[in-house]
Protein backbone atom coordinates (compact mmCIF):
# COMPACT_ATOMS: atom_id res chain seq x y z
CA UNK A 1 0.00 0.00 0.00
CA UNK A 2 1.55 3.49 -1.04
CA UNK A 3 1.97 6.41 1.05
CA UNK A 4 -0.57 8.23 -0.71
CA UNK A 5 -3.40 5.75 -0.34
CA UNK A 6 -2.90 4.93 3.43
CA UNK A 7 -2.99 8.53 3.79
CA UNK A 8 -6.47 8.98 2.39
CA UNK A 9 -7.36 6.13 4.49
CA UNK A 10 -6.41 7.56 6.98
CA UNK A 11 -8.26 10.93 6.96
CA UNK A 12 -11.57 8.49 6.10
CA UNK A 13 -11.17 6.97 9.58
CA UNK A 14 -10.63 10.41 11.29
CA UNK A 15 -13.74 11.76 9.22
CA UNK A 16 -15.63 8.28 10.65
CA UNK A 17 -13.97 8.77 13.96
CA UNK A 18 -15.11 12.32 14.43
CA UNK A 19 -18.72 11.71 13.37
CA UNK A 20 -19.47 8.32 14.83
CA UNK A 21 -20.61 9.37 18.32
CA UNK A 22 -23.30 12.10 16.23
CA UNK A 23 -24.01 9.15 14.22
CA UNK A 24 -24.67 6.73 17.59
CA UNK A 25 -26.60 9.48 19.30
CA UNK A 26 -28.95 10.27 16.80
CA UNK A 27 -30.20 6.23 16.82
CA UNK A 28 -32.71 5.82 19.22
CA UNK A 29 -33.07 9.07 20.02
CA UNK A 30 -36.63 10.54 21.62
CA UNK A 31 -38.58 13.24 20.48
CA UNK A 32 -36.78 15.83 17.95
CA UNK A 33 -36.96 19.45 20.11
CA UNK A 34 -36.49 21.46 17.38
CA UNK A 35 -33.67 22.44 14.71
CA UNK A 36 -31.77 24.79 16.84
CA UNK A 37 -31.38 22.41 20.10
CA UNK A 38 -30.78 19.97 17.98
CA UNK A 39 -28.00 21.80 15.78
CA UNK A 40 -26.03 22.36 19.30
CA UNK A 41 -26.18 19.01 20.27
CA UNK A 42 -24.83 17.57 17.57
CA UNK A 43 -22.30 20.63 17.07
CA UNK A 44 -21.45 19.32 20.50
CA UNK A 45 -20.84 15.67 19.95
CA UNK A 46 -18.71 16.10 17.16
CA UNK A 47 -16.93 19.05 19.14
CA UNK A 48 -16.41 15.94 21.91
CA UNK A 49 -14.91 13.37 18.94
CA UNK A 50 -12.56 16.33 17.52
CA UNK A 51 -11.20 16.27 21.39
CA UNK A 52 -10.86 13.23 22.14
CA UNK A 53 -9.18 12.13 19.00
CA UNK A 54 -6.25 15.04 20.17
CA UNK A 55 -4.73 12.64 22.42
CA UNK A 56 -4.19 10.42 19.35
CA UNK A 57 -2.48 12.73 16.93
CA UNK A 58 -0.26 13.78 20.00
CA UNK A 59 0.63 9.98 21.02
CA UNK A 60 3.21 9.56 18.40
CA UNK A 61 2.34 6.19 16.36
CA UNK A 62 4.38 6.13 13.13
CA UNK A 63 1.89 4.30 10.97
CA UNK A 64 -0.21 7.87 11.21
CA UNK A 65 2.68 10.36 11.23
CA UNK A 66 4.45 8.08 8.36
CA UNK A 67 2.60 9.70 5.26
CA UNK A 68 2.27 12.94 6.42
CA UNK A 69 5.59 13.51 8.37
CA UNK A 70 5.24 14.55 12.52
CA UNK A 71 5.24 18.15 12.26
CA UNK A 72 2.15 18.15 9.38
CA UNK A 73 0.57 15.81 12.39
CA UNK A 74 1.02 18.49 14.81
CA UNK A 75 -0.17 21.18 12.75
CA UNK A 76 -3.28 19.58 11.86
CA UNK A 77 -3.24 18.78 15.80
CA UNK A 78 -3.28 22.61 16.45
CA UNK A 79 -5.62 23.39 13.96
CA UNK A 80 -8.49 21.02 15.07
CA UNK A 81 -8.01 22.78 18.60
CA UNK A 82 -9.28 26.06 17.07
CA UNK A 83 -12.02 23.77 15.22
CA UNK A 84 -12.75 21.87 18.66
CA UNK A 85 -13.43 25.10 20.41
CA UNK A 86 -15.11 26.74 17.63
CA UNK A 87 -17.65 23.50 17.64
CA UNK A 88 -18.13 23.46 21.59
CA UNK A 89 -18.47 27.25 22.00
CA UNK A 90 -21.41 27.18 19.55
CA UNK A 91 -23.17 24.51 21.48
CA UNK A 92 -24.50 26.56 24.29
CA UNK A 93 -24.96 29.92 22.10
CA UNK A 94 -27.17 27.61 20.26
CA UNK A 95 -28.77 26.53 23.39
CA UNK A 96 -29.66 30.21 24.26
CA UNK A 97 -30.99 31.04 20.94
CA UNK A 98 -33.16 27.45 21.40
CA UNK A 99 -34.77 29.10 24.50
CA UNK A 100 -32.45 28.07 26.70
CA UNK A 101 -31.74 30.63 30.28
CA UNK A 102 -28.46 32.10 30.01
CA UNK A 103 -28.63 33.60 33.31
CA UNK A 104 -29.22 30.51 35.22
CA UNK A 105 -26.81 28.29 32.42
CA UNK A 106 -24.05 30.13 32.80
CA UNK A 107 -23.97 30.91 37.31
CA UNK A 108 -21.93 27.54 38.35
CA UNK A 109 -23.67 27.64 41.94
CA UNK A 110 -27.28 27.85 40.36
CA UNK A 111 -26.91 25.84 37.37
CA UNK A 112 -27.58 22.25 37.50
CA UNK A 113 -24.96 19.47 37.67
CA UNK A 114 -24.54 18.47 34.04
CA UNK A 115 -24.00 22.35 32.97
CA UNK A 116 -21.44 23.10 35.28
CA UNK A 117 -19.38 20.01 34.14
CA UNK A 118 -19.99 21.37 30.61
CA UNK A 119 -19.10 24.90 31.74
CA UNK A 120 -15.94 23.50 33.06
CA UNK A 121 -14.92 21.87 29.92
CA UNK A 122 -15.86 24.87 27.91
CA UNK A 123 -13.46 27.37 30.27
CA UNK A 124 -11.09 24.74 30.43
CA UNK A 125 -10.86 24.55 26.62
CA UNK A 126 -10.41 28.26 26.37
CA UNK A 127 -7.72 28.50 29.02
CA UNK A 128 -5.78 25.72 26.84
CA UNK A 129 -6.17 27.52 23.51
CA UNK A 130 -5.26 30.75 25.21
CA UNK A 131 -2.14 29.67 26.86
CA UNK A 132 -1.06 27.84 23.29
CA UNK A 133 -1.48 30.78 21.16
CA UNK A 134 -0.20 33.20 23.25
CA UNK A 135 2.58 31.10 25.52
CA UNK A 136 5.65 33.19 24.51
CA UNK A 137 3.84 36.84 24.77
CA UNK A 138 2.09 35.24 28.33
CA UNK A 139 6.35 34.52 29.25
CA UNK A 140 5.03 30.80 29.86
CA UNK A 141 7.52 28.25 29.85
CA UNK A 142 7.76 25.89 27.73
CA UNK A 143 8.09 23.14 30.40
CA UNK A 144 4.72 24.87 32.62
CA UNK A 145 3.16 24.94 29.14
CA UNK A 146 3.34 21.44 28.16
CA UNK A 147 2.65 20.16 32.05
CA UNK A 148 -0.64 22.47 31.85
CA UNK A 149 -1.31 21.96 27.99
CA UNK A 150 -1.65 18.06 28.98
CA UNK A 151 -3.70 18.14 32.35
CA UNK A 152 -6.15 20.60 30.74
CA UNK A 153 -6.76 18.42 27.87
CA UNK A 154 -7.43 15.53 30.18
CA UNK A 155 -9.88 17.89 32.20
CA UNK A 156 -11.75 19.28 29.24
CA UNK A 157 -12.57 15.88 27.64
CA UNK A 158 -13.72 13.73 31.31
CA UNK A 159 -16.16 16.87 31.50
CA UNK A 160 -17.47 16.63 28.80
CA UNK A 161 -17.88 13.17 29.08
CA UNK A 162 -19.69 13.69 32.15
CA UNK A 163 -21.77 16.11 31.36
CA UNK A 164 -22.95 14.25 28.38
CA UNK A 165 -23.55 10.64 30.86
CA UNK A 166 -25.72 13.58 33.41
CA UNK A 167 -27.74 14.93 30.67
CA UNK A 168 -28.55 11.40 29.68
CA UNK A 169 -30.76 12.81 26.81
CA UNK A 170 -29.10 10.58 24.08
CA UNK A 171 -27.06 8.08 26.00
CA UNK A 172 -30.38 7.04 28.38
CA UNK A 173 -30.01 3.08 26.40
CA UNK A 174 -27.33 0.23 27.72
CA UNK A 175 -25.60 -0.23 24.35
CA UNK A 176 -25.40 3.60 24.03
CA UNK A 177 -23.76 3.30 27.83
CA UNK A 178 -21.48 1.02 26.50
CA UNK A 179 -20.26 2.72 23.94
CA UNK A 180 -19.68 5.82 25.58
CA UNK A 181 -17.34 3.41 28.44
CA UNK A 182 -15.80 2.02 25.52
CA UNK A 183 -14.97 5.68 24.16
CA UNK A 184 -13.81 6.91 27.22
CA UNK A 185 -11.74 4.04 28.17
CA UNK A 186 -9.66 4.15 25.06
CA UNK A 187 -9.08 8.16 25.76
CA UNK A 188 -7.75 6.01 28.96
CA UNK A 189 -5.64 3.67 27.18
CA UNK A 190 -4.00 6.35 25.39
CA UNK A 191 -2.97 8.15 28.34
CA UNK A 192 -1.60 4.98 29.73
CA UNK A 193 0.50 4.15 26.48
CA UNK A 194 1.73 7.66 26.20
CA UNK A 195 2.73 8.22 30.31
CA UNK A 196 3.53 4.46 30.86
CA UNK A 197 4.21 1.97 28.32
CA UNK A 198 6.06 4.31 26.19
CA UNK A 199 8.54 5.12 29.01
CA UNK A 200 8.85 1.70 30.34
CA UNK A 201 10.21 1.05 26.56
CA UNK A 202 12.14 4.08 26.38
CA UNK A 203 14.24 3.21 29.46
CA UNK A 204 14.85 0.03 28.26
CA UNK A 205 16.69 1.54 25.65
CA UNK A 206 18.32 4.49 27.35
CA UNK A 207 21.44 6.18 26.05
CA UNK A 208 23.77 7.95 27.40
CA UNK A 209 25.91 11.93 27.21
CA UNK A 210 29.28 11.21 25.63
CA UNK A 211 30.43 14.76 24.48
CA UNK A 212 28.91 18.60 24.44
CA UNK A 213 30.48 20.37 21.60
CA UNK A 214 29.86 24.04 21.49
CA UNK A 215 29.24 25.54 17.67
CA UNK A 216 29.19 28.38 16.08
CA UNK A 217 25.84 30.60 16.35
CA UNK A 218 24.68 29.66 19.81
CA UNK A 219 24.81 26.01 19.15
CA UNK A 220 25.49 23.11 20.64
CA UNK A 221 25.57 19.54 19.81
CA UNK A 222 24.94 16.71 22.06
CA UNK A 223 26.41 13.51 20.93
CA UNK A 224 25.19 10.33 22.71
CA UNK A 225 25.57 6.39 22.35
CA UNK A 226 23.21 3.70 22.82
CA UNK A 227 24.06 2.15 26.54
CA UNK A 228 22.88 -1.88 26.25
CA UNK A 229 21.35 -1.52 22.85
CA UNK A 230 22.40 -1.78 19.30
CA UNK A 231 20.94 2.17 18.91
CA UNK A 232 18.67 3.34 16.16
CA UNK A 233 18.68 3.75 12.66
CA UNK A 234 16.83 7.18 11.14
CA UNK A 235 17.16 8.92 8.02
CA UNK A 236 18.80 12.10 7.41
CA UNK A 237 16.70 15.19 8.03
CA UNK A 238 14.18 13.12 10.74
CA UNK A 239 14.01 14.02 14.12
CA UNK A 240 13.12 12.36 17.69
CA UNK A 241 11.81 13.20 20.94
CA UNK A 242 14.38 13.52 23.61
CA UNK A 243 14.04 13.89 27.32
CA UNK A 244 17.83 14.60 28.73
CA UNK A 245 18.93 13.96 32.45
CA UNK A 246 15.03 13.60 34.05
CA UNK A 247 13.14 10.39 34.22
CA UNK A 248 11.56 8.63 30.88
CA UNK A 249 8.23 9.28 32.75
CA UNK A 250 8.87 13.46 32.79
CA UNK A 251 6.14 15.08 31.53
CA UNK A 252 8.36 17.18 29.09
CA UNK A 253 10.50 16.18 26.17
CA UNK A 254 11.59 18.57 22.80
CA UNK A 255 12.10 17.60 19.63
CA UNK A 256 15.50 17.89 17.75
CA UNK A 257 16.63 16.90 14.71
CA UNK A 258 19.52 14.80 13.98
CA UNK A 259 22.74 16.18 12.68
CA UNK A 260 24.86 13.65 11.89
CA UNK A 261 25.23 10.79 9.37
CA UNK A 262 22.70 8.54 8.91
CA UNK A 263 25.67 6.15 7.99
CA UNK A 264 27.15 6.59 11.27
CA UNK A 265 26.10 3.55 13.88
CA UNK A 266 28.07 3.85 16.98
CA UNK A 267 26.32 7.01 18.40
CA UNK A 268 24.01 9.59 17.10
CA UNK A 269 24.25 13.83 17.17
CA UNK A 270 21.39 16.22 17.54
CA UNK A 271 22.05 20.65 17.65
CA UNK A 272 20.33 22.75 19.85
CA UNK A 273 20.50 26.33 19.57
CA UNK A 274 19.76 28.13 22.29
CA UNK A 275 16.65 29.97 22.05
CA UNK A 276 14.53 28.80 25.24
CA UNK A 277 14.60 28.36 28.86
CA UNK A 278 15.63 24.35 28.39
CA UNK A 279 18.10 24.83 25.02
CA UNK A 280 19.88 28.01 27.35
CA UNK A 281 21.20 24.84 29.80
CA UNK A 282 22.25 22.68 26.94
CA UNK A 283 26.09 24.27 27.09
CA UNK A 284 25.97 22.96 30.97
CA UNK A 285 25.19 19.44 30.94
CA UNK A 286 27.40 16.97 31.98
CA UNK A 287 28.32 13.80 30.16
CA UNK A 288 27.12 10.79 31.71
CA UNK A 289 24.19 11.51 31.62
CA UNK A 290 21.32 9.74 30.67
CA UNK A 291 18.87 10.28 27.65
CA UNK A 292 15.83 9.17 26.05
CA UNK A 293 15.40 9.11 22.48
CA UNK A 294 11.62 8.35 20.91
CA UNK A 295 12.34 8.28 17.24
CA UNK A 296 12.75 8.77 14.50
CA UNK A 297 9.98 10.36 13.30
CA UNK A 298 9.62 12.98 9.96
CA UNK A 299 9.05 12.63 6.22
CA UNK A 300 11.71 15.33 5.60
CA UNK A 301 14.32 13.22 4.21
CA UNK A 302 16.15 12.71 0.44
CA UNK A 303 16.20 8.92 1.15
CA UNK A 304 11.96 9.01 0.33
CA UNK A 305 12.21 11.24 -2.64
CA UNK A 306 14.53 10.33 -5.34
CA UNK A 307 16.02 12.90 -7.76
CA UNK A 308 18.97 14.10 -10.15
CA UNK A 309 20.01 16.57 -7.53
CA UNK A 310 19.12 18.20 -4.26
CA UNK A 311 18.91 21.65 -3.19
CA UNK A 312 18.75 22.64 0.77
CA UNK A 313 17.95 25.82 1.94
CA UNK A 314 18.10 26.95 5.57
CA UNK A 315 18.14 29.50 7.69
CA UNK A 316 19.69 29.72 11.36
CA UNK A 317 19.39 26.14 13.30
CA UNK A 318 17.28 25.01 10.34
CA UNK A 319 21.03 24.03 8.90
CA UNK A 320 20.43 20.79 11.21
CA UNK A 321 18.75 18.36 9.05
CA UNK A 322 20.42 19.59 6.30
CA UNK A 323 23.85 18.57 7.83
CA UNK A 324 22.48 15.47 8.34
CA UNK A 325 21.67 14.99 4.92
CA UNK A 326 25.26 16.40 3.44
CA UNK A 327 27.10 14.17 5.97
CA UNK A 328 24.94 11.10 4.59
CA UNK A 329 25.69 12.36 1.39
CA UNK A 330 29.68 12.92 1.64
CA UNK A 331 29.74 9.44 3.95
CA UNK A 332 27.87 7.48 0.93
CA UNK A 333 30.34 9.31 -2.01
CA UNK A 334 26.48 10.36 -3.42
CA UNK A 335 27.80 12.00 -6.51
CA UNK A 336 24.49 13.64 -7.06
CA UNK A 337 24.86 17.87 -7.52
CA UNK A 338 23.73 19.38 -4.13
CA UNK A 339 23.11 23.19 -3.92
CA UNK A 340 23.09 25.12 -0.41
CA UNK A 341 21.37 28.10 0.64
CA UNK A 342 22.17 29.19 3.94
CA UNK A 343 21.08 32.28 5.83
CA UNK A 344 22.16 33.27 8.88
CA UNK A 345 23.16 37.47 10.76
CA UNK A 346 26.59 37.34 10.56
CA UNK A 347 29.78 35.16 8.95
CA UNK A 348 30.64 34.56 12.93
CA UNK A 349 27.48 32.66 13.18
CA UNK A 350 26.90 30.61 10.62
CA UNK A 351 26.78 26.94 12.58
CA UNK A 352 29.03 24.15 10.90
CA UNK A 353 30.65 27.06 8.89
CA UNK A 354 34.03 24.93 8.65
CA UNK A 355 32.73 21.92 8.60
CA UNK A 356 30.39 22.79 5.16
CA UNK A 357 33.52 24.55 3.64
CA UNK A 358 35.42 21.14 3.90
CA UNK A 359 32.98 18.97 2.46
CA UNK A 360 32.89 21.08 -0.76
CA UNK A 361 36.22 19.09 -1.38
CA UNK A 362 34.66 15.20 -0.92
CA UNK A 363 31.31 15.64 -2.25
CA UNK A 364 29.71 17.70 -5.61
CA UNK A 365 28.74 20.70 -3.22
CA UNK A 366 28.05 23.88 -4.10
CA UNK A 367 27.60 26.84 -1.19
CA UNK A 368 25.83 29.95 -1.10
CA UNK A 369 25.82 32.07 2.32
CA UNK A 370 23.76 35.03 2.82
CA UNK A 371 24.42 37.18 5.40
CA UNK A 372 21.74 39.78 6.58
CA UNK A 373 24.36 41.43 8.74
CA UNK A 374 27.24 41.12 6.90
CA UNK A 375 30.96 43.04 7.51
CA UNK A 376 32.68 45.60 5.51
CA UNK A 377 34.44 43.38 3.73
CA UNK A 378 32.24 40.62 2.54
CA UNK A 379 31.97 40.12 -0.91
CA UNK A 380 28.91 37.49 -1.07
CA UNK A 381 25.35 37.37 -0.89
CA UNK A 382 23.56 39.75 1.34
CA UNK A 383 19.80 39.95 2.89
CA UNK A 384 17.80 36.82 2.51
CA UNK A 385 17.39 34.02 0.54
CA UNK A 386 14.74 34.76 -2.55
CA UNK A 387 13.59 33.23 -5.36
CA UNK A 388 15.83 36.01 -7.34
CA UNK A 389 18.92 35.00 -5.63
CA UNK A 390 18.48 31.19 -6.17
CA UNK A 391 18.00 31.66 -10.03
CA UNK A 392 21.33 33.05 -9.86
CA UNK A 393 23.03 29.76 -8.79
CA UNK A 394 20.79 26.67 -9.98
CA UNK A 395 21.79 24.94 -12.89
CA UNK A 396 19.13 24.87 -15.76
CA UNK A 397 18.00 21.29 -14.88
CA UNK A 398 16.56 22.67 -11.45
CA UNK A 399 13.16 21.55 -11.91
CA UNK A 400 14.18 18.12 -11.61
CA UNK A 401 15.85 18.38 -8.31
CA UNK A 402 14.34 17.94 -4.75
CA UNK A 403 14.04 21.19 -2.52
CA UNK A 404 14.17 20.66 1.25
CA UNK A 405 13.25 24.02 2.96
CA UNK A 406 14.03 24.28 7.09
CA UNK A 407 13.99 27.32 8.93
CA UNK A 408 11.83 30.44 9.89
CA UNK A 409 8.96 30.19 8.74
CA UNK A 410 9.21 33.64 6.46
CA UNK A 411 11.58 31.51 4.21
CA UNK A 412 9.54 28.58 4.09
CA UNK A 413 6.61 30.75 2.95
CA UNK A 414 8.40 32.34 0.49
CA UNK A 415 10.45 29.35 -0.52
CA UNK A 416 6.84 27.11 -1.13
CA UNK A 417 5.02 30.17 -2.98
CA UNK A 418 8.06 31.37 -5.14
CA UNK A 419 9.28 28.09 -6.05
CA UNK A 420 6.42 26.51 -8.06
CA UNK A 421 6.35 30.13 -9.41
CA UNK A 422 9.14 29.21 -11.39
CA UNK A 423 8.73 26.17 -12.62
CA UNK A 424 9.54 23.42 -9.44
CA UNK A 425 6.51 20.86 -8.85
CA UNK A 426 4.91 21.54 -5.53
CA UNK A 427 5.49 17.62 -4.83
CA UNK A 428 9.48 18.27 -5.61
CA UNK A 429 9.24 21.35 -2.05
CA UNK A 430 9.33 19.39 1.04
CA UNK A 431 9.61 21.40 4.39
CA UNK A 432 10.40 20.55 8.07
CA UNK A 433 8.25 23.11 10.52
CA UNK A 434 8.91 22.77 14.12
CA UNK A 435 5.86 24.54 15.24
CA UNK A 436 5.12 21.81 17.80
CA UNK A 437 3.83 24.34 20.59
Amino acid sequence: MTLAVRAVLLIVFYLFLVLTPLLLASLGAGPRRGFVLELAVALGFVGLAVMGLQFALVARFRTVAAPFGQDAVMLFHRQMGYVALALILAHPVLLFLSGFDPARLLNPVTAPWPTRFGLLALVGLIILVVISVWRQPLRISYEVWQFAHGVLAVLVVSAALVHIFLTGYYVDQPWKQLFWLAYSLSLIGLLVWVRIVKPIQLNRRHWRLRRVIPERGQTTTLEIFPEGHPGLVFEPGQFAWLTIGNSPFAFTRHPFSFSSSAERTEDIQVSIKALGDFTKTVPDLPPGQRVYVDGPFGVFSPDRWEGPGFVLIGGGIGVTPLMSMLRTFADREDVRPVYLFLGNPSWEEITFREEIEALQERMNLTVVHVLSRPHEAWSGERGRIDIELLGRYLPPQYRRFRYFVCGPPGLMDAMQTGLPAIGVAEDRIHTERFEFM
